[in-house]
């Protein structure tokens, strides 16, 4: 099921060129962010990731909102934005919510028994966590859009979908990770091909050393070119990213809440006198 929506996914970017732009808009986000990074330090970065992030949910949402339409225009998905732009929101802020107090309430009893300073313990609990909660509640903004469910339903219908559907869930996974990999492994080549001659040198670097390079040794190694070059593979990333991976999440969702809608019709029915099935 899940390669015949990724197909189908595919299919609609490449008939509708509007469903990009949010891609584009991410890519020159990500590119900007790593050009801030390296000229200014964590600090801008820091005070500029929420209005980039919400910038990304407005389009988000105006993307699931034209492909549920069917109506793919640039008008469409300005208006759709603004429309599902809170539907998203606010079970996000949720969720975040959700994530953050089950990671206090697990963190402050092992600093309690004196194991804050154990970082690889805090990483592990926060990935157990984090993990779960994400597949779980990964649909809830194509369930919001796509059926006008508010904030605690939409969560709800995600965690539904998930607990009903496991097989076809874990198959929409695997394809997304292995796409997501695949991608990255692409522009991780793309990237060293281009700076080749710059990372030369590590080559002779053992493990250790090169474990011990830090970020600023390493923006200094690739040099002023391999930094816009840098920019330049996280644009191309981040533009293919955003568009395949949501339309195919949103083409599977629809896919999926179709063939429970249906199934769940095959079985309304009632019993007659006789004790014989008649369905409605």
């Amino acid at each position: 099921m899940a390669a015949a929506e990724f197909r189908e996914s595919l299919v609609i970017l490449a008939r509708n060129p509007v469903l990009w732009i949010p891609g584009i808009v991410g890519g020159v986000i990500g590119a900007g962010v790593w050009l801030i990074y390296v000229l200014s330090g964590t600090f801008f970065v820091s005070k500029l990731l929420v209005i980039f992030a919400l910038i990304l949910i407005f389009l988000i949402a105006g993307m699931i909102q034209v492909i549920r339409d069917g109506q793919i225009t640039l008008r469409s998905l300005i208006t759709g934005g603004r429309r599902s732009f809170f539907r998203i929101l606010l079970p996000q802020l949720v969720i975040i919510f959700v994530l953050l107090l089950i990671i206090t309430i697990v963190v402050v009893p092992l600093t309690l028994a004196g194991f804050a300073s154990d970082q690889s313990l805090i990483s592990l609990l926060f990935i157990l966590t984090a993990v779960p909660l994400f597949m779980l509640t990964f649909f809830f903004d194509t369930a919001a859009v796509f059926e006008n469910r508010r904030v605690f339903d939409s969560i709800a219908r995600s965690v539904q979908i998930v607990v009903q559907k496991p097989g076809d869930v874990a198959s929409f996974y695997f394809l997304g990770i292995g796409f997501f990999l695949g991608l990255i492994f692409s522009m991780m080549v793309l990237w060293e091909a281009f700076l080749y001659a710059q990372l030369q040198p590590l080559m002779s670097y053992n493990e250790s050393q090169i474990q011990a390079i830090t970020p600023d040794q390493m923006v200094a190694i690739i040099g002023p070119s391999g930094i816009w070059i840098t920019a330049g593979i996280i644009f191309i990333g981040v533009t293919i990213l955003i568009p395949v991976l949501y339309s195919y999440k949103v083409c599977f969702f629809r896919a999926l809440s179709e063939r429970m809608t249906l199934t769940v019709q095959q079985i309304v029915g009632e019993y007659d006198s006789k004790g014989r099935w008649y369905k409605y």
